[in-house]
């Protein structure tokens, strides 16, 4: 079955940097669009990244532009989130989703939770001050 792992969390203080792997199996990584995803207690998940198929385009949420950077290794079936100058509003549970299959990933719809197939169980990451 499919499974996405992902890892990299942690503490980090701020203005430090962290980068996030997502592990992926079961489905045929290059085929898919991959998105970070984070949360914290009792917010709604919102979007932080996502990287589509090739050829590549990545999308950012406003607020982790010009910080964090999206790559992926096709062959190793990996996607990383690079975190730069990393705030306390950063700290969240970060998630790993592969998007739609059947659906064409624009700069709309990646933003979307809903779009997206599977998830990871998420990784910690946590901001100090």
């Amino acid at each position: 079955q499919v499974q996405l792992v992902e890892s990299g969390g942690g503490l980090v203080q701020a203005g430090g940097s962290l980068r996030l792997s997502c592990a992926a199996s079961g489905l045929t990584f290059s085929s898919f669009a991959m998105g970070w995803f984070r949360q914290v207690p009792g917010k709604e998940r919102e979007f932080v990244a996502a990287i589509s198929r090739s050829p590549i385009s990545t999308y950012y949420a406003d607020f982790v532009k010009g910080r964090f950077l999206l790559s992926r290794d096709n062959a190793k079936n990996t996607v990383y989130l690079q975190m730069n100058s990393l705030k306390p509003g950063d700290t969240a549970v970060y998630y790993c989703a592969a998007f739609s299959r059947v659906r064409v990933p624009t700069s709309t719809n990646v933003r979307s939770q809903g779009e997206y197939d599977y998830w990871g169980q998420g990784t910690q990451v946590t901001v100090s001050s």
